[in-house]
């Protein structure tokens, strides 16, 4: 620590002299004196020009007032000026009115000059000399583009295990065999066995690749290298392969180890098809990666652990065995998955009683586990902004609907009171559809108040998690979202663009049905068209299409028979249902929000919209 703080000591004292002298340079003084010859310097002293002489050996400084610039002149060497003036014509009285001082001559000036001149150029050699050292000693980072920017974190003292991974227990069986071989591969050599150099994990974002990869180096106490993709590839040629090496060669000396390298798709992608020198520098990178995984021996003990959620643009040549042999898949956490990762996250936290996480847990398909912690500490957020001391299930059920339908609650947002009529029928056409629908996930929630870009929303949560979809479900998805529109045609007798996401969502699901799922009974199961992709870009560019156009008029055809004939249902649906439209519209008018039982009850006419409480009056004081 000394030895550091005196080289950058004696760095900061270079600069500083530079800068003096530079300064000196700059603001000392300007420009030379004019030079005069001898002879001029007599006839002004003749003519009572002069006031003041200052003599220094040879060399003279003659002075016209006391404010006036000197001129610079030479006398002869070994000879008095005043005689030498007095024979070049200079009268005893006018040399009587100049003020002559001799001073004795020095050198030191010109010594001060010399340094001067000569600083900038020390300080340039001290610098090279510095910037040298370091580099020798591997700790400028000026110098180093080469080297790994892999941070490393000792495993003795494990921050993550695999009890702060939830949901992924299949995952956690395939890593266990490699949290085992780095703590007795003894074991696994003596039969023979070669364990996976490289492991994939695979997965959407969000779902703990990167966790996963720490619980692995925790539970098996080693070193744990951690590098993004990105992290490779700079502007200069053949940094990234450089690094590459770095970071292997602080692998293996630190074996047993873990290498983690996140978003490996930003290296790892298709060779040949790059649109620039760019790539041409991450396929460089990309080579040299699979050059260190081939020089993997048996007694290296040092594994490879990558993440993407792209595994379909990775180059063929990094999935083959003896590289990445093994994938380990890191899927969206079920209904049980997801309840085991809520404990994680409300560990420490205080939980009212009346917050049931079962519930949640099936309010939440389709949430991974980041979605999940930000559900927890949004539900913390809005308490503590509410001044409680726990969380409540409010404040829970919010986060899920502020999470799933994009913002908070737009209660500021002024409605004039048409508007407000026409969404509030327009909710209601939806919710009804989806109350009379056999195959449709049950209603949760229908509200008026605008979230995100919504003017309102009904929610309906799958009881259970999906795997499998039937035709049936589909085509009532396709109901409920005519089921807002359709009202509005019957109540108003005119239609509105609140039904335009809907429309987007339906003919997208109905397409889908004919040209991926082979759920057209005039198409049959076929799929039509494919899309192409480009792995550099990493993503879907266009459909291509590999049908004639008859197929496509009877592509279209299916698609506008399929809405055409949900939509006369909902309107025979809804037309039935008049009076149960203008009821739940009405209550909703007045709540502005409706849940399940209170819906049901407005729909089965036990309670009259005018019966319910007003909003204000259920708000504590």
């Amino acid at each position: 620590m000394t030895g550091n703080w005196t080289r950058n000591a004696f760095v900061y004292l270079l600069i500083l002299v530079a800068a003096a002298a530079l300064f000196l340079n700059v603001y000392g003084p300007g420009e030379a004196p004019q030079k005069v010859s001898l002879s001029a310097v007599a006839r002004q002293v003749e003519r009572g020009e002069v006031t003041r002489i200052e003599v220094r050996g040879e060399r003279l400084q003659v002075y016209a007032g006391e404010n006036s610039q000197p001129l610079a002149s030479r006398k002869e060497e070994g000879v008095a000026l005043t005689r030498t003036l007095h024979g070049m014509g200079v009268s005893e009285e006018s040399l009587s009115r100049v003020k002559i001082n001799v001073q004795p001559p020095s050198n030191s000036g010109n010594w001060f000059a010399l340094v001067i001149n000569l600083l900038p150029l020390i300080l340039i050699a001290g610098l090279f000399l510095f910037l040298f050292r370091q580099s020798q000693s591997g700790s400028n980072q000026a110098l180093s583009f080469g080297k790994s920017k892999a941070r490393m974190f000792v495993g003795d003292r494990p921050t993550v295990t695999f009890g702060d991974v939830a949901g992924a227990d299949e995952a956690k069986l395939e890593l266990e065999e490699i949290v085992e071989f780095l703590k007795e591969p003894q074991k696994f050599v003596a039969l023979g066995a070669r364990i996976p150099k490289g492991v994939l994990l695979v997965g959407p974002p969000g779902t703990g690749k990167t966790l996963m990869a720490k619980a692995v180096s925790g539970e098996a106490g080693v070193p744990f290298f951690s590098i993004s993709g990105s992290e490779f590839v700079e502007m200069f040629v053949g940094v990234g392969a450089s690094r590459v090496r770095d970071l292997f060669e602080q692998a293996k000396r630190n074996s047993p180890c873990i290498v983690f390298i996140d978003e490996i798709d930003a290296v790892g992608r298709y060779r040949g098809t790059g649109l620039g020198g760019s790539h041409d520098e991450r396929e460089q990178t990309l080579n040299q990666i699979l050059v260190e995984m081939d020089g993997f021996g048996t007694d290296t003990n040092v594994i490879l652990v990558a993440a993407t959620n792209r595994p379909d643009i990775l180059d063929p040549a990094l999935l083959r065995p003896g590289r990445f042999d093994r994938r380990v898949t890191m899927d969206r956490p079920d209904l049980q998955g997801r309840r085991a990762i809520l404990d994680v996250h409300v560990k420490g936290k205080p939980l009212d009683p009346n917050v049931d996480l079962d519930l949640i847990a099936r309010q939440t398909p389709g949430f991974v586990g980041a979605d999940i912690e930000n559900l927890v500490n949004e539900a913390a957020i809005l308490a503590a902004r509410r001044n409680r001391r726990t969380i409540a299930m409010s404040e829970m059920q919010e986060s899920i609907e502020r999470i799933a339908m994009g913002g908070p609650e737009r209660r500021s947002r002024i409605m004039l009171p048409k508007e407000k009529e026409r969404i509030a029928f327009h909710e209601a056409g939806h919710a009804i559809v989806a109350h009379l629908t056999e195959d449709a996930d049950p209603l949760v929630k229908v509200t008026i108040i605008p979230r995100g870009a919504a003017g309102g929303f009904v929610l309906m949560v799958p009881e259970r998690d999906r795997y499998l979809a039937k035709r049936a479900y589909f085509i009532d998805s396709i109901a409920i979202g005519l089921g807002g529109r359709v009202a509005e045609e019957i109540v108003f007798g005119d239609i509105s663009t609140g039904a335009s996401g809907d429309i987007q969502g339906i003919t997208r699901l109905a397409r889908d049905m004919v040209t991926k799922y082979g759920m057209s009974r005039r198409m049959g199961p076929l799929q039509i068209g494919h899309q192409e992709e480009n792995p550099f870009l990493g993503r879907e560019l266009t459909d291509q299409r590999d049908y004639s156009e008859e197929v496509a008029e009877a592509l279209d055809s299916e698609v506008q028979a399929i809405v055409g004939e949900q939509l006369q249902r909902v309107r025979q649906i809804l037309t039935a249902h008049r009076q149960q439209l203008n009821d739940v519209a009405a209550a909703l008018q007045k709540r502005e929000t409706l849940n399940r039982e209170e819906f049901v009850e407005v729909f089965e006419g036990r309670v009259a919209s005018s019966d319910l409480p007003d909003p204000l009056e259920l708000q504590p004081a």
